[in-house]
């Protein structure tokens, strides 16, 4: 957790999420099949659940390791368009999306944040159609950057 932020759990772990945001993964089975190159999280392990780490994929050393991504491409941008585009929130998360939906999943409640945020899971989905219409059913060699970057905003690709 970042060196002065605290908050306060609202809601049961795993539930009670807004009736809009229903993602196929939680935050532990992300980590395990594989994501943002496994270099996310790896200083914060204390503020989650010990057995969400355990088969999680983490990068050795200060760079990402594309390999440990489900899809083996890399899907993200760099934390710095993130900042110039306005999408971190420095005083909850300024790690990005991902940051959130752990602290929500946990059951930190920010009524506000969590709109903006379940706004952008939303947009995001648009990616699902594109393979729907581009790509056989469950054939996950067709269009893998689309699929990682579904992964990486808890839609489970591998069904579609």
């Amino acid at each position: 957790m970042q060196k002065g932020y605290v908050y306060e759990l609202t809601a049961p772990i795993g539930k009670d999420f807004d009736p809009e945001f229903k993602p196929d993964l939680t935050p532990k089975q992300m980590l395990s099949l594989g994501v943002f190159g496994g270099k996310y999280m790896r200083d914060c392990t204390k503020e989650y659940p010990e057995d969400w780490f355990k088969r999680s994929k983490f990068a050795k050393g200060d760079k990402k390791d594309i390999s440990l991504n489900f899809f083996k491409i890399d899907a993200s941008q760099p934390l710095s368009v993130w900042i110039k585009k306005g999408w971190i929130n420095q005083d909850h998360d300024p790690r990005g999306w991902f940051e959130w939906y752990c602290r929500y999943y946990m059951g930190r409640r920010l009524p506000q944040e969590d709109k903006k945020q379940i706004k952008r899971w939303k947009a995001i989905r648009r990616h699902v159609g594109q393979i729907v219409h581009n790509c056989r059913p469950e054939d996950t060699n067709c269009r893998p950057k689309q699929r990682q970057a579904l992964l990486h905003w808890a839609y489970d690709s591998r069904k579609i």
